[in-house]
């Protein structure tokens, strides 16, 4: 059911620190940071020639990365993503199989502009999962 991994996320504080490393500690190609209002937080994904690392810094007070950040204060890998072919059968497939989906259960735009889902971490050996049709 599962395809290709997407990315990992991290989660951080600075965004233009965390981009930096990346950029100019290790060479990689990294993106322009954007706001996703929708989802609270901003992005910038770090391009790698077999997936990608998307960096993660809350926007605003309300965004669900603070509560990550309260408990790991110097971040960390927030979630994986994975691709799937079709984002409705693949949640109808996990529901049916007992696992719970983040939310209303009904996929969401995601950074990529593609359809998207979480996964409860509690369900997946303690890593939040993110799905994206592919």
């Amino acid at each position: 059911m599962i395809g290709r991994l997407n990315h990992v996320a991290i989660a951080v504080r600075d965004i233009a620190k965390a981009t930096a490393v990346y950029r100019d500690t290790l060479g990689a190609q990294v993106s322009e940071k954007v706001a996703q209002p929708a989802h609270g937080v901003s992005t910038v994904f770090v391009n790698l020639p077999n997936t990608k690392i998307e960096l993660l810094e809350p926007l605003g007070d309300n965004s669900p990365i603070n509560k990550f950040l309260e408990k790991s204060p110097d971040g960390g890998i927030h979630h994986v993503c994975y691709e799937v072919d079709d984002i409705i059968a693949a949640r109808d497939r996990l529901k049916a199989a007992g696992a719970r989906v983040i939310g209303d259960g009904e996929p969401k735009i995601g950074a990529h502009g593609k359809p998207v889902l979480f996964l409860h971490p509690k369900d997946f050996a303690g890593t939040l999962v993110e799905l994206e049709q592919a």
